[in-house]
């Protein structure tokens, strides 16, 4: 079946006009207070658990001579591939080096985003091999996919970022795809990134394409460093372990003034222990020992702590989303991460759900929502996320960019200026009116209340008369809309050359493989 964009670039919408993005702030900064699940007595026990982690059991770090050589320099225990660190050690190093907010850069300078601090930026779903659509059922993701999402994701106010790897594009070589997904995020929209981790090469083909991107742009002036421009996902081998792929990524990217987030990957009873509490303290540990370590590559270069703790079934080891036990984790994640003063990744609209169903809602709903609530700074997997993270959905990722706009408006909290207050209303209205023809009323009621475009609200005979469309139904046609009516954002023709020289020049240096 043909993709769902192809050959519709230049059709016009009904009105005649294409479709342009919304104008929206480029980040949220939230004006709610962060919700506490713990006091100073329970935070400070799981931070006295992860330095007892760190001290006596410890992290390994695996098949990297070199990683452990710059441990045993900072004076850390070296065993074998396991590494030791003196009490406070890790938190000493982040807390002198690591930036408490940083500024993650995008060719458009307007969707430049802060990360750190009251901020929140949303950023699409990561990873999965599928795609699910209505027309075409589940199947294997390809390019042509990944430049769908980066569009559809480039389109909405509601998401501020363009992600990483949004789907994975099974048709290309597996050691050459990096080059066309960071391409992708490059050309078909203008909004921050995130690149890629799969080989340390491959880390530095995307530093070295953020370089032609940005050109004379690249370094940052006050501070003769690289800008920031990409934020790349490093998960540790929980538990308690680092590979070498994902250390090879993070020594590129550090050296390069590139961002990390530096998150354990967790599913409890399986990679932490099935208490909250035990798995708190691990993913702590773990995430210490890795941002401790991109200070060590280079001081003062951005982190973001992160974590991913899932819950799994009991009686069948299959990973669960939506469930209590990992909104209370994230909770206690990010006030872990405002007391040691780095920014925190979290959160997304998780579900095992397989199509976009109710499951689906609730499950991503239960995720998304204590995010907001806890504060965190960068929410990846926003939209789209499937069947435990194995398919990205179309109509889930118009449902889920739906929440989150009504999240960024749940953000805002609320407006006490006088118009806010809304005295003269009351007064001109009185008792027994109503408040639909009033001053205030006419002057606000355009911007008074969030509006879904997928969500129908009409009466039942409405409903029925426009065909009795379901809410994936009506995501369905929203998003072949957003694509239909796609523009590319401009883009320098020389700097779009040079993009695509190089990637030719580095393909044809050496062959394709389909092994990772």
């Amino acid at each position: 079946m043909p993709s769902p964009s192809r050959g519709r670039r230049n059709r016009r919408s009904k009105g005649g006009e294409k479709a342009a993005p919304v104008a929206a702030p480029a980040y949220i900064t939230r004006k709610i207070p962060e919700y506490e699940i713990l006091g100073e007595e329970g935070l400070a026990i799981i931070e006295a658990n992860a330095d007892t982690i760190l001290e006596e059991t410890g992290i390994d770090f695996k098949d990297d001579p070199e990683a452990l050589e710059m441990w045993k320099e900072a004076g850390a225990s070296v065993d074998g591939q396991r590494v030791r660190f003196p009490k406070g050690m890790c938190r000493k190093i982040i807390q002198d080096n690591a930036p408490n907010q940083y500024t993650q850069h995008a060719r458009n300078p307007a969707k430049s985003v802060e990360i750190g601090g009251k901020h929140t930026v949303l950023v699409p779903a990561y990873g999965s091999p599928f795609i699910r659509n209505l027309d075409e059922g589940r199947r294997y993701a390809t390019i042509e996919d990944f430049r769908n999402f980066v569009k559809l994701a480039y389109m909405t106010p509601h998401l501020h970022h363009s992600g990483g790897t949004v789907c994975e594009p099974v048709d290309l070589p597996v050691n050459k795809r990096h080059f066309d997904m960071n391409y992708a995020h490059m050309k078909y929209s203008d909004k921050p990134f995130m690149g890629s981790v799969t080989a340390g090469e491959r880390a530095q083909d995307t530093v070295d394409m953020c370089e032609i991107l940005f050109g004379d742009n690249y370094i940052d002036e006050a501070t003769g460093r690289p800008k920031t421009i990409t934020t790349s996902l490093i998960n540790a081998n929980s538990p308690m372990s680092f590979d070498d792929t994902m250390l090879g990524a993070l020594k590129v990217y550090a050296k390069n003034n590139q961002a990390c987030i530096v998150s354990p990957f967790i599913l409890a009873g399986a990679m932490s222990p099935v208490t909250v509490a035990g798995t708190s303290a691990q993913a702590l540990a773990e995430a210490l020992a890795g941002m401790a370590f991109a200070q060590l590559v280079n001081p003062g270069v951005p982190v973001i702590f992160g974590t991913f703790a899932s819950s799994m079934s009991m009686a069948s080891g299959a990973p669960t989303f939506g469930t209590p036990e990992p909104a209370l984790v994230l909770n206690v994640m990010a006030s872990l991460a405002r007391r040691l003063g780095v920014p925190f990744r979290s959160g997304g609209g998780f579900c095992g759900a397989k199509v976009a169903d109710a499951q689906a809602g609730y499950e991503s709903s239960n995720s998304l929502w204590p995010a907001i609530n806890a504060g965190v700074n960068f929410v990846l997997h926003t939209a789209g996320w499937m069947e435990g993270g194995l398919v990205m959905g179309y109509e889930k990722f118009i449902m889920d960019c739906d929440q989150a706009g009504m999240l960024a408006t749940y953000a805002k909290g609320v407006d006490l200026s006088e118009n806010g207050q809304a005295m003269d209303a009351i007064e001109e209205v009185g008792p027994g009116q109503h408040f639909l023809g009033c001053a205030h009323t006419q002057a606000n009621f355009r911007e008074a209340f969030y509006h879904s475009p997928i969500n129908d609200n009409n009466s039942f005979e409405q409903w029925k008369e426009d065909g009795e469309l379901d809410l994936a139904q009506r995501a369905n046609a929203y998003y072949k809309k957003q694509l239909n009516e796609y523009e590319l954002p401009a883009m320098d023709p020389a700097v779009d050359e040079a993009l695509i020289e190089f990637m030719e020049k580095r393909k044809a240096s050496f062959p394709d493989s389909n092994i990772a």
